[in-house]
């Protein structure tokens, strides 16, 4: 991904089982948490503005919840129930078919050449 682009990490969360969809965006060597966006309130879910984060409603009546935080990178666990999946560049990738659920995930800007992604490899 180039700078400045976002992508959306998804999933479902574990105490309203309702979908959560993150927006994060490249900046130079992190990401910006840019907003969160759930349509209920439950558990571990922002409930009002604090701390610099805003929270308001959009027009769908969704809500959002406007972080626009830097993090050096993303770490997770693959959900059993979660269904994570990431959409980037227009595509859905399904975090379970690329790593066991239960996995230890960490999403971090490295750089790569145009020849190292083509031939597919992994950095780690």
């Amino acid at each position: 991904m180039r700078e400045g682009e976002e992508f959306i990490l998804s999933f479902v969360h574990s105490v309203n089982k309702r979908p959560v969809y993150d927006t994060l965006r490249v900046e130079g060597n992190h990401f910006l948490i840019v907003k969160s966006r759930f349509d209920s309130f439950g558990a571990g879910m922002p409930e009002a503005s604090s701390d610099g984060m805003e929270l308001r409603i959009g027009r769908d009546g969704w809500m959002e919840w406007i972080v626009n935080r830097p993090a050096p990178e993303v770490t997770f666990f693959v959900g059993w129930v979660a269904n994570h999946s990431l959409r980037l560049k227009g595509r859905d990738v399904p975090l379970k078919d690329l790593a066991e659920p239960g996995t230890l995930l960490s999403l971090r800007i490295q750089k790569a050449s145009r020849y190292g992604v083509w031939k597919g490899r992994c950095l780690q």
